[in-house]
């Protein structure tokens, strides 16, 4: 199975949010969430839980534990081999926050529609 793309959504002022998130995270739960992002890459999608879950629409989480704190990142699969991690958070909760989904969703819009104009110009 050949690799995918993992991409970082950019916002348009060029943050990346999934960066930012990683970069805030400590070193363990930075280290396991890069590992579980290097799954993603090698098994796409076949990754599943515990790794990965499909939330909605489209959009998926990945999931990192470190003792009891639980990290998540969202994403979502671009045609062509590629992922494109939108945003992270903490989970504090059982449930996803909506507006966490909400806001990968949004990404996701965005992104794709700039992708569209980016063919466009061409």
């Amino acid at each position: 199975m050949q690799e995918l793309e993992i991409l970082f959504y950019d916002r348009p002022d060029g943050t990346e949010p999934v960066k930012d998130f990683l970069d805030s995270l400590n070193v363990k739960m930075r280290a396991k969430m890069l590992r579980t992002i290097l799954l993603l890459a090698e098994n796409g999608t076949q990754l599943r839980e515990p790794y990965s879950k499909p939330l909605d629409e489209g959009i998926f989480e990945l999931r990192a534990k470190v003792g009891t704190d639980i990290s998540r990142v969202l994403y979502f699969f671009v045609v062509g081999k590629q992922v494109i991690l939108t945003n992270g958070f903490v989970k504090k909760t059982q449930k996803t926050p909506t507006a966490e989904i909400e806001k990968a969703k949004r990404y996701r819009k965005e992104y794709l529609s700039r992708k569209d104009n980016q063919h466009d110009e061409v």
